[in-house]
């Protein structure tokens, strides 16, 4: 192991990660490594880990390396890897720009989900392509306590379930996954979204996300649960031919999402960088395995 690694602390929307640059794919970042750093007490702390790679470099995208140079290799604050990020995409592209490697404009970055593209504005904010949603059928129950609801199948490329309820402290402190049925539909678990409506086109959400517990923002949530939303609402943008566009509220301040009549889906927030430095390599070696 280098003796020397670097790392950046950035957030989008308060969803906060610990970024880790290292083009080469020369660093051994094992779930308890990744654990560590993201431990908020004992570590740097953050919802998850971007770990910054050149797509020629990794074994899983290297397939993608000629349509996006960069690869972002996503943990989850435990450690397990996760197939996409949205705010983590936007925070990743933030950085890519602040070390030199992009300017504004358009970018494509490679993900286990997929090449998404991304454009960096001018005002500081910046716009995701998210892919299209996946609805699949069947029901889905999200339970909390004594109280249960019914909830939308959403995948984003990673899975969501989400619940439209009265009242958002129904969803409980969220230490824990809520629970979910039946269990076949999410064999790997699932991010569950609970939702409010706060006005036209304007809702507000809590989630838990797999691995992470509650996080401040979500942004593939903020996505499953603007379509979820507009399907709730009778609009399709593929029917309608029109462009379906949701304010959504996160604990950590507000997304915007528009669905496009070819279904891809548009995500637009702030990423910030907030600290940079090195992680001291004795700490690391007595928390690796």
């Amino acid at each position: 192991m280098s003796t020397r690694i670097a790392f950046l602390k950035g957030h989008g929307t308060e969803n906060d990660f610990v970024i880790v640059p290292d083009p080469g794919n020369t660093l051994d970042l094992p779930p308890a490594t990744v654990a560590a750093l993201c431990d908020r007490r004992a570590g740097i702390g953050g919802d998850g880990l971007l770990h910054v790679v050149r797509s020629a470099a990794h074994p899983e995208a290297r397939s993608m390396a000629a349509e996006a140079e960069w690869f972002m290799d996503y943990r989850n604050g435990d450690g397990s890897v996760a197939e996409m990020c949205g705010n983590g995409v936007r925070v990743f592209a933030r950085y890519l720009q602040r070390a030199g490697h992009v300017a504004e404009g358009d970018l494509a970055v490679a993900t286990r989900a997929g090449v998404r593209s991304v454009h960096i504005a001018k005002d500081g904010d910046v716009t995701v392509g998210m892919g299209r949603a996946l609805l699949p059928e069947g029901d889905v129950t999200v339970t909390v306590g004594e109280r249960a609801w019914p909830a939308r199948n959403v995948n984003m490329g990673n899975p969501h379930a989400v619940a439209f309820v009265d009242d958002l402290d129904h969803a409980g402190p969220l230490y824990d996954p809520p629970a979910f049925g039946p269990p076949s539909v999410y064999p790997d678990g699932v991010n569950v979204e609970f939702v409010v409506d706060r006005g036209l086109r304007h809702v507000a959400l809590r989630v838990h996300e797999r691995g992470s517990g509650e996080t401040r923002s979500c942004g593939t949530g903020a996505c499953a649960v603007a379509v979820a939303a507009a399907r709730r609402d009778g609009i399709d943008p593929a029917v309608t031919g029109t462009p379906a566009t949701y304010t959504v509220d996160v604990p950590g301040g507000r997304l915007v999402i528009t669905e496009r009549p070819d279904g891809g889906i548009e995500m637009t927030g702030p990423a910030v960088i907030v600290a940079e430095g090195e992680i001291d390599i004795e700490w690391l070696e007595t928390v690796s395995p």
